[in-house]
């Protein structure tokens, strides 16, 4: 199988780490690939803060000259593996890499693109890359991910906090420090704001292809037995417009008779993206929001910009990568001092509701 570029990234730093400094030349001969190749790496790799290069070789990163930060984690290198650095997982990515800044450390990015049998690949590449603790949000997409792909999280060398993940409660992963949104809590917004304004129990059109749609999933059950009400149909298995044409239109269709019938005049779908789409879609085939049904999207990365703003549950995901790199370099510190470790967290932010026209509000 082809090295990708990552692999590569990985082995030309762990070279470099190994021997503080190393020529080009011998890096190509080293990796098997060109000088050509070798120097283009280096220079992204070098763009990235991960290397420094002086006339024709590469070496380790050095502390800079002048002050040092005045951070609890000044001169640390945290790693962080993310599913994207798109959509949803930015927003984390850019809380943990100010927060990191702040404490004076510097944060190294893997990505996985939500394969999860890369996730251990990628975290060792990250400690490779000097990581002396961990900010682990693994590619997981079905339910059964987890204890596929998570028994190796637990050994671990270094300090471990996971991000956006639940495991199954009492296994090994359970025990780790871990920051998430909850998104029942949020859930349970969106239903009880819709029924405020009037309306019986909204149905649910989503996504299962990932954590948080499987989790707005179970909180949509858990919501509706809270506020004891029933689903007025079962729930609309959404797809991407792109991959699925065919079963994107059968959903919105789906949708469409729902309306059309008085089963439902309210809804909450995940995510904007399906959200907006829908809405354009139901729009041609005669459906107005929020005349005909109000509506709420999950995640409120792009719900302001649809034509009608959209009403959406907005996870904090920006504080979530920001407390999780607090608590990481929370506990480095208490490894780098005498005192005992603290017991571990479970961090739950709440997510917030942010109304618009598309509820009818």
């Amino acid at each position: 199988m082809r090295e990708s570029a990552a692999e590569r990234h990985d082995r030309l730093l762990g070279l470099v780490r190994e021997r503080g400094s190393a020529r080009v030349s011998e890096l190509a001969g080293r990796l098997g690939v060109s000088a050509v190749t070798v120097r283009r790496d280096v220079e992204e790799l070098a763009g990235r803060g991960l290397l420094d290069r002086v006339h024709g070789s590469v070496s380790w990163p050095r502390e800079k000259g002048g002050p040092a930060p005045a951070g609890a984690g000044a001169g640390l290198v945290l790693g962080m593996l993310a599913p994207s650095a798109t959509y949803y997982f930015a927003e984390v990515i850019r809380g943990a890499h100010e927060a990191a800044a702040r404490a004076g450390a510097r944060l190294i990015l893997r990505i996985c693109d939500y394969r999860p049998e890369e996730d251990q690949a990628r975290t060792e590449g990250l400690l490779a890359a000097g990581a002396e603790g961990l900010l682990v949000a693994p590619g997981w997409r079905r339910p059964g991910d987890p204890a596929a792909y998570g028994d190796w999280i637990t050994s671990l060398p270094v300090p471990t906090v996971l991000l956006e993940r639940q495991p199954v409660p009492g296994s090994p992963l359970d025990g780790l420090d871990r920051v998430c949104s909850d998104h029942r809590h949020g859930v349970l917004l969106a239903v009880r704001h819709l029924m405020e304004l009037g309306h019986g129990a909204p149905l649910l059109m989503a996504r299962d292809d990932s954590p948080t749609a499987l989790a707005v999933r179970s909180g949509y059950a858990e919501a509706l037995g809270a506020l004891r009400v029933r689903a007025p149909r079962e729930v609309i298995d959404s797809v991407p417009a792109e991959v699925r044409p065919d079963r994107f239109e059968a959903a919105v269709q789906a949708l469409r008779a729902a309306v059309a019938s008085g089963t439902a005049t309210a809804a909450l779908i995940h995510n904007d993206v399906d959200a907006i789409q829908v809405v354009q879609r139901l729009a041609e085939l005669g459906v107005r929001v929020p005349r005909d049904l109000a509506l709420i999207a999950y995640d409120d990365e792009v719900a302001a910009l649809a034509d009608t703003p959209l009403t959406a549950v907005a996870p904090p995901k920006h504080e979530v990568g920001r407390h999780a790199t607090g608590l990481l370099v929370e506990r480095l510190g208490q490894q780098r001092g005498a005192d005992g470790q603290e017991p571990r967290r479970h961090l739950t932010l709440l997510p917030q509701l942010r109304v618009r026209a598309s509820c009818g509000a």
